[in-house]
């Protein structure tokens, strides 16, 4: 069983997980949970009219005050209701019910608003399953990127760009392609221009970035680096390397939506439970219009499918 989570509500979550589920043949969608408000699937419903019969899905319902909520509003009620969607997705994962969590998406500051203060998904999963830390990876067809840090300032990115944070993102990273019977070539990539260019442009690449490829190596995984930053990725591009280590958000992100916009897979490493999640926001812009594309989480659910087949190895 797989759970998907609606995420908040007001946004496009209803409509793409709606849209999804009407593809499906009846038999693969019993294979699914959805975690939501059977008020907001109806009125998605009602918007794209495609003919499921959202009585019949198996619906974790938990009720919104005033609901359904009007899409494309931020509200506290939003926020709440997403916190309390992903909470119970876990307490099942945890205890078995679901082997994998696919999550719409949430909005931060509605999030916020209700006085749930995460970052986003990675930190609040990581609290809710009593984790240290987890790690961002992006996975696409050509392309697969995992962060040493997310959602943080660039200053405080740069400072978080020690041997070992990047070393057990190198760990997690291998770790996880290891799980599919792969054994992945990485590519760290350099924090400064050049990799600092022997210490003209900074000193981290060489003094924080280099020991941890070396201690990686040691262990007998397949790292290179630090690798200058504006060539590692078009190289992993064309199958130089299965796995780019970026040292920040945008050092990874940017490169990765612009060669799968539609259909990279944000997974999350390093938890005790399988989460993957549709790499978009939640649009307020367009929630209700029933013009969102649900091909992300169509590969989502089809990444999920995937973490189902191969379950985690015990502790």
């Amino acid at each position: 069983m797989i759970g998907i989570t609606m995420g908040d509500p007001a946004g496009v979550g209803p409509e793409i997980i709606v849209k999804s589920l009407a593809a499906m043949p009846a038999a693969e969608r019993q294979g699914f949970r959805v975690y939501g408000t059977r008020a907001s699937l109806a009125a998605a419903e009602a918007i794209l009219n495609t003919g499921l019969d959202i009585a019949a899905l198996d619906v974790h319902n938990i009720a919104i005050p005033g609901e359904p909520m009007p899409f494309g509003k931020l509200d506290p009620r939003g926020g709440e209701a997403c916190f309390s969607y992903i909470e119970a997705a876990v307490k099942d994962a945890m205890a078995g019910r679901i082997s994998v969590i696919a999550t719409a998406p949430i909005n931060k500051a509605a999030l916020n608003a209700a006085g749930h203060h995460y970052d986003g998904h990675t930190g609040m999963l990581a609290s809710l399953t009593g984790s240290k830390s987890s790690f961002m990876l992006l996975t696409s067809e050509r392309l697969n990127v995992i962060h040493v840090s997310t959602h943080v300032s660039l200053k405080d990115a740069i400072a978080r760009a020690t041997t070992e944070r990047v070393l057990a993102t190198i760990r997690a990273g291998h770790a996880h392609f290891r799980r599919f019977g792969e054994t992945p070539r990485i590519a760290v990539a350099g924090l400064n221009p050049h990799c600092g260019e022997g210490g003209l442009f900074g000193t981290e690449d060489d003094a924080h970035i280099a020991p941890a490829v070396a201690q990686a190596r040691a262990e007998g995984i397949n790292a290179v680096g630090p690798v200058p930053a504006d060539t590692v990725y078009h190289r992993a591009y064309e199958g130089a390397f299965d796995l780019v280590i970026a040292q920040y958000h945008d050092q990874g992100h940017i490169p990765i939506k612009l060669v799968a916009f539609d259909t990279a897979v944000n997974v999350s490493v390093g938890l005790p439970i399988d989460r993957c999640s549709v790499d978009h926001g939640t649009a307020f812009d367009i929630a209700g219009k029933g013009i969102a594309k649900n091909i992300n989480l169509d590969h989502a659910l089809a990444y999920a499918a995937r973490l189902a087949a191969h379950p985690k190895a015990p502790a």
